[in-house]
């Protein structure tokens, strides 16, 4: 009997319903059906009774979700596409991303068109694509106190109301540079397009081999945006004095000491997204962004009443 996964937002009672729905009609075509809510890819925030809260990357899926399974239907917006890529990335797991949120960058189809894209799948009638994802890391001494998978960012920045960081960080044989700044992004290519484009990165289209660096708000015109090969490892060294707050995806992190070290990677685990049909990247960059929309240009006369 063929499995499939549900992975689905239980804060949102619509993604519940559906949820429930569309485990009916699997099992009555015949599938082994396993659900389970994001929650557990949720990294959780540290606290000061538990600065070093997590999951060892592995043990992320849920009971059931294993290689075995032919591909996992995740509904819920971007947020949970984030928490089921860290659970089911290690496990090899195609996702077939139905948005019941807002911006829904990350998913492939809305849920009004459920059930063409269900019977799409079950009929084999998709791609895979892949997307890079990053390993963070957090050692003390050569002792691994910290780590998670990230699809679109890292960040490591300063807590609030403490001065300015300073960084060093070296990537790959390079030699390390000094970086000073609120903190600094990591970004996937998938990412390019979340807190990095704000921050004011380029925006990388998927598949390109490459991460990118951004200082926050640094206090130099030399410190720039930096894209790097998605093969060379980085290595961050906090020299400031206060402790500072790791934040992966922008749900979950722990604190960062002066005698900690990051090391960020390209991680052998991919996020594969099920493709109904061939990705166009500028059409949804045009559609959820308003990139490259046509300019209206202002009138060259104006008639007065």
């Amino acid at each position: 009997m063929p499995k499939v996964g549900i992975l689905y937002n239980d804060a949102k009672s619509v993604a519940c319903r559906s949820a429930i729905a569309l485990k009916d009609k699997l099992t009555s075509l015949g599938w082994d059906v396993f659900m389970a809510t994001g929650m557990g890819g949720i990294l959780g925030y540290s606290n000061p009774d538990r600065p070093l809260c997590h999951t060892p990357i592995e043990r992320l899926a849920p009971p059931g979700f294993d290689r075995d399974m032919s591909f996992a239907i995740i509904l819920g917006g971007d947020g949970t596409v984030l928490s089921a890529s860290r659970q089911l990335a290690p496990q090899g797991i195609p996702m077939l991303t139905i948005n019941t949120g807002h911006m829904g960058f990350l998913t492939e189809t809305y849920l009004n068109q459920l059930p063409p894209a269900i019977d799409a799948v079950v009929a084999g009638e998709y791609a895979i694509e892949e997307r890079a994802m990053l390993r963070v890391q957090v050692f003390h001494n050569d002792t691994l106190l910290w780590e998670a998978l990230c699809l679109n960012e890292m960040v490591l920045h300063r807590e609030p109301m403490t001065c300015m960081c300073h960084f060093e960080l070296a990537i790959g044989r390079h030699a390390p540079v000094d970086i000073a700044a609120d903190g600094v992004i990591i970004s996937t290519p998938t990412g390019s397009t979340a807190y990095s484009l704000s921050a004011g990165g380029a925006v990388v289209t998927p598949g390109v081999g490459v991460f990118q660096l951004l200082p926050i708000c640094p206090h130099s015109l030399a410190s720039r945006a930096l894209v790097y090969a998605d093969n060379e490892i980085v290595t961050i060294y906090p020299v400031s004095p206060n402790k500072l707050v790791m934040v992966v995806d922008g749900n979950g992190g722990c604190f960062v000491l002066p005698d900690y070290r990051v090391k960020v990677e390209r991680s052998p685990y991919s996020a594969r997204f099920v493709r109904l049909k061939e990705p166009e990247f500028f059409q949804i960059l045009r559609e959820k962004l308003g990139w490259g929309l046509p300019h209206i240009a202002k009138p060259t006369s104006v008639e007065l009443p």
